[in-house]
């Protein structure tokens, strides 16, 4: 009997070092040392440029795009101890959570072990200070207190959705331009009083200030690395936009197809969002179920599916103008259009409930514990919403809402159109029980 061939050498560990903008000098003894026993170095080319000739390593710059790129050269250093430059804190939107995930990924799926290699290495990370720590100490800003947005490689429509009278925020900036573009963004969303300042070189020896108000922006580019930190200031006559949901209805472009304001914050509140998760606004029209699902914390997630061209490219401009320009927007009809959409935990139909199959479609599609909501108006749709109540369970109520409006010199009351709604939760799937199961039955 041959012996088993030996199990392949367990990989070095990958050794990820967060270095700011004072370089090899304010790194601690730890990182020091790790980025010198490199046999690898992998970074940014400003990032590799700060370490010392006492660090041998060959030196390999990030390729663009950088995470499709990750597990090649992983594999490619495999068996060599690899270290990786990142800036300031790895795990505060660095390049930590990138290689978490890869490495997670690879273990989870045994792909290196599958492949006749080493497994995934284990995964070492050394912190330096990030530059929001740095701008919070400059500034006596309390960390906690403080909303943080990244601009790097995202659109800078992500800032509108945390922009409140008095806020304080700290953008992470994607380079010299960024100021005054995010300057710009405050102008023409009502926010020209807001103060901002641009630290740059946060830590490093070059470290400077610039600073003014949006409204009167004009300094020229800077330093490529930096930090905006804003007072927000709402302009005279801005509408505020609440934090929660039902935005007012004039915050919408819209053609006449919109979940109006109090039927929406009922719908929202039925739909329950929380973060991480998933929710199909069928039957987008304006967009506002999916925006305000959004809205309602970072880590929520939509798809907003529209089958006329003209809604659904005006869903994509309400979604930028509302600071949620992430909202993924599929157009075409629905039941057809749900196919290959990821696995929602809420759904919202908001139109063409009798459209044959979408019901059932949307019910289907949602796992144990999903959410269904559907609004209807029509005595049609209501007759199926009603069926699905009886099959199914849930709660079905009708909402009536009704405005102040001029009646000659007096003021009266203006009913719209009742909308019925049902939500319901997916049950679990269960057992049948002994009594309901098929009896076998002795043969004479």
């Amino acid at each position: 009997m041959s012996p088993a061939p030996p199990a392949p050498a367990a990989p070095e560990p990958l050794s990820v070092v967060g270095i700011g903008a004072d370089g090899w000098d304010g790194l601690p003894p730890a990182s020091r040392q790790a980025l010198s026993a490199a046999e690898v170095l992998i970074g940014g080319a400003r990032q590799l440029a700060l370490l010392p000739a006492q660090c041998t390593g060959e030196r390999v710059p990030w390729p663009s795009p950088l995470r499709p790129a990750v597990p090649g050269l992983l594999a490619a250093h495999a068996g060599r101890r690899v270290c990786v430059l990142a800036s300031g804190d790895p795990m505060f939107y660095g390049i930590g959570r990138t290689l978490t995930e890869v490495i997670q990924e690879q273990a989870a799926t045994g792909a290196g072990a599958a492949a006749g290699g080493p497994p995934a290495p284990e995964l070492r990370i050394l912190p330096h200070p990030s530059s929001v720590s740095h701008a919070c100490a400059r500034l006596g800003w309390p960390l906690e207190d403080t909303e943080v947005v990244t601009l790097v490689g995202r659109p800078a429509e992500n800032l509108l959705r945390v922009l409140y009278d008095g806020r304080r925020v700290l953008v992470l900036s994607a380079g010299a331009r960024t100021p005054a573009e995010v300057a710009a963004l405050l102008r023409a969303h009502g926010f020209g009083p807001t103060r901002i300042r641009v630290l740059e070189q946060l830590g490093g020896p070059g470290e400077k200030t610039a600073e003014g108000t949006a409204e009167d922006w004009d300094l020229p580019p800077g330093d490529p690395l930096n930090v905006l930190a804003l007072d927000c200031r709402r302009a005279p006559g801005t509408v505020p936009l609440s934090a929660v949901p039902g935005l007012p209805d004039a915050a919408y472009e819209h053609d006449g197809q919109l979940t109006k304001r109090h039927v929406r914050a009922a719908t929202l509140a039925a739909l329950a969002p929380a973060p991480g998760e998933l929710l199909w606004d069928v039957g987008g029209g304006s967009g506002s179920i999916a925006i305000e699902w959004l809205r309602a914390h970072r880590g929520c997630r939509a798809v907003s599916v529209e089958r006329d061209p003209v809604r659904a490219e005006r869903i994509g401009r309400n979604a930028r103008t509302l600071g949620v320009p992430g909202l993924r927007v599929v157009t075409g009809p629905a039941p057809a259009a749900l196919d290959g959409l990821p696995t929602p935990d809420a759904v919202f139909i908001g139109g063409g409930l009798t459209a044959p199959g979408l019901l059932a479609a949307c019910w289907a599609a949602l796992p144990a514990g999903g959410r269904l909501v559907a609004n209807t108006v029509t005595l049609e749709s209501e007759a199926l919403l009603a069926d699905w109540y009886r099959q199914h369970g849930g709660e079905l109520v009708r909402l009536a809402v009704a405005h102040a409006v001029p009646v000659g010199g007096f003021t009266g009351w203006r009913q719209a159109m009742p909308v019925t709604q049902w939500s319901a939760l997916k049950p679990q799937a269960t057992s049948p029980s002994p009594s309901s199961l098929p009896q076998e039955t002795e043969q004479p």
